[in-house]
């Protein structure tokens, strides 16, 4: 379970702070794969950043006992400034792998970056990156992944190799997962959340909260 408790979240601007959410209590259920729904500007990526704890609320908090992974496929965490056998190394370290060696190795073969593993990442093209942090990320055991348009990274056998880990982990782990595809979440995803005007709707079954979601 992941618990929203009395979050705001705003941005300041030039007309004033901006409100995302404005003191929101919601518990996100665990054991289900869940699509985050909302029009434009709705605030889904505030909260996956939120969820992630690569941004914080400006008050409240965000409670969970389960493991949860970085936003895959932003990138996040990913240093220009270190190869990509480094990043990997202290990703590893980070998250309690106990033999990198073995974790460097998976993610170079999943990531398909060949000798580039061993270049600095501010040499990699923005696919690249993100085929370092979805291997990073799905080479390490998390209670629950946060998915934010994988499938649409790389060429058609890294998408495809995507597809097939995401499927292997749901074996086991969950998924929260943002995309335009709703061919994807129909794909990964058994039910919804429905972002609309700053409140969250959790639907058990995933057509009823798309059919929300299409006629916001």
């Amino acid at each position: 379970m992941i618990r929203l408790d009395k979050v705001t979240k705003f941005y300041p601007s030039n007309l004033g702070d901006q409100y995302i959410f404005r003191d929101l209590s919601f518990d996100i259920p665990g054991g289900h794969n869940i699509a985050i729904l909302g029009s434009n500007g709705s605030g889904k990526s505030t909260l996956f950043r939120l969820i992630a704890g690569s941004e914080y609320p400006s008050s409240g908090r965000i409670i969970t006992d389960l493991t949860l992974s970085w936003p895959v496929a932003l990138a996040t965490g990913i240093h220009p400034e270190m190869t990509g056998r480094e990043n990997a190394r202290f990703i590893g370290r980070v998250n309690g792998v106990t033999d990198l060696a073995a974790y460097e190795e998976r993610i170079k073969l999943f990531s398909g970056l060949g000798i580039h593993f061993d270049l600095f990442v501010r040499d990699y093209s923005s696919g690249m990156r993100s085929r370092l942090a979805f291997a990073c990320s799905i080479s390490i055991d998390f209670d629950v992944y946060l998915i934010d348009e994988v499938t649409s990274v790389g060429d058609a056998n890294f998408r495809k190799r995507a597809k097939d880990a995401l499927q292997r982990i749901s074996d086991h782990s969950n998924v929260i997962m943002v995309s335009h595809q709703m061919s994807e979440l129909r794909k990964f995803c058994d039910s919804a959340i429905v972002l609309d005007k700053g409140e969250l709707t959790f639907y058990n079954d995933l057509e009823e909260g798309i059919e929300r979601y299409q006629a916001l």
